[in-house]
């Protein structure tokens, strides 16, 4: 396994997907390697800030019962008192000592600290990569997950009780968040090795899901049918596909806009899906708007972030005689839940599709 040293700090680069901070004397921990040699790390994601009456309405219990909501914690004057490295340790900054076992040698999780963790309900334990080919980014965790997360759980009301579909999950942080207030989550995504760590984090995190659905299935965008392999964990049954157009009201989506063709693959599959389902639905987009220096160009562009916009504004003007769709921006001032930066490249948009 591999475990970070208690006095070293990473720098921001290591950090996963630039996310959240590893603090210091905090246990992260390589669980495994999978099937494609990539180091698969867990971390834990705590939500923050909750307001008493907000948990007591979302958990049926009360913090006053349970020490295990974290707040921020504040100086006298109200502002943020953040925990400074000891100087001391300056020299050691930039040091990681991992040690990686072979496949064949890769460990469990300790299983006491699971149980332990077990009870606390506002605690995600989330298994990942730090670092991926571009074929491979949903093995990481991203700002947009967490900010749709971040809305989800400012929107209990709205999702309690329905039937939603992710498009590209990932780690599945999203999908978990959701399946605590709807009534059933279909995570999807495309690739045995991403399902399975997928599978792994809702098993991990069955005390947050507690009795509402969550089903991992497989949805490759570029296909048309939903897999029915009988022989695959991750294929799709006759009646799934079928609840799932007979009761979703709501499909989300998380940084999945990286790659032009497989954006227009996803509008492609969002239009397929939602003339399919028998309501009219609602469906959330958030990404974070990447600039990066184009030769092309000479200048700073965000050409993913452009088509992604293309995309909608072609779905908005859509004239086809069957579905009618608006686009609208939702404004990222609900409260935030986690622990990362909310930079202003963050944004949500919100799709309404009906039949006309």
């Amino acid at each position: 396994s591999v475990r970070f040293l208690p006095l070293v700090t990473m720098r921001s680069d290591t950090v996963l997907s630039d996310v959240h901070l590893l603090l210091p004397n905090a246990r992260h921990l390589m669980t495994r390697l999978n099937s494609a040699g990539q180091a698969v790390f867990v971390s834990k994601f705590r939500i923050l800030g909750v307001e008493e009456e907000q948990v007591e309405a979302h958990w049926g219990r009360s913090p006053k019962d349970e020490a295990t909501i974290e707040h921020p914690l504040l100086d006298d004057d109200g502002d943020l008192d953040v925990e400074r490295r000891p100087m001391d340790v300056a020299s050691d900054r930039d040091s990681v000592h991992p040690v990686i076992l072979s496949l064949a040698a890769e460990v469990k999780s300790n299983e006491d600290d699971v149980d332990e963790e077990s009870s606390i309900k506002n605690v995600i334990r989330v298994e990942h990569t730090m670092a991926t080919p571009l074929e491979d980014v949903g093995k990481q965790v991203w700002r947009g997950a967490l900010l749709l997360s971040d809305f989800i759980l400012s929107q209990h009301a709205v999702f309690q009780g329905a039937t939603v579909l992710e498009l590209g999950a990932g780690t599945g942080l999203t999908s978990i968040v959701m399946a605590s207030v709807a009534k059933m989550v279909y995570c999807t995504d495309a690739g045995e090795d991403l399902l399975s760590m997928c599978q792994r984090n809702v098993s991990l995190n069955k005390h947050f899901i507690a009795e509402h659905g969550l089903k991992v299935r497989q949805l490759d965008w570029t296909t048309d049918d939903f897999p029915s392999d009988v022989d695959s964990e991750f294929g799709w049954s006759e009646d799934e596909v079928v609840q799932l157009h007979d009761n979703a009201r709501f499909l989300i989506a998380a940084d999945v806009c990286y790659d032009d063709d497989l954006t227009d693959a996803l509008f492609r599959t969002l239009y397929q899906i939602t003339s399919n389902l028998h309501n009219p639905s609602t469906t959330y987009f958030c990404l974070e708007k990447r600039l990066n220096f184009t030769l092309r160009h000479l200048d700073v562009s965000c050409e993913a972030y452009d088509h992604f916009r293309h995309c909608l504004d072609q779905l908005a003007s859509l004239s086809n005689g069957r579905m009618r769709f608006t686009v609208t921006p939702v404004l990222c001032s609900f409260p935030q839940f986690f622990e990362y930066e909310r930079v202003d490249q963050l944004e949500l948009w919100k799709v309404s599709a009906s039949p006309l």
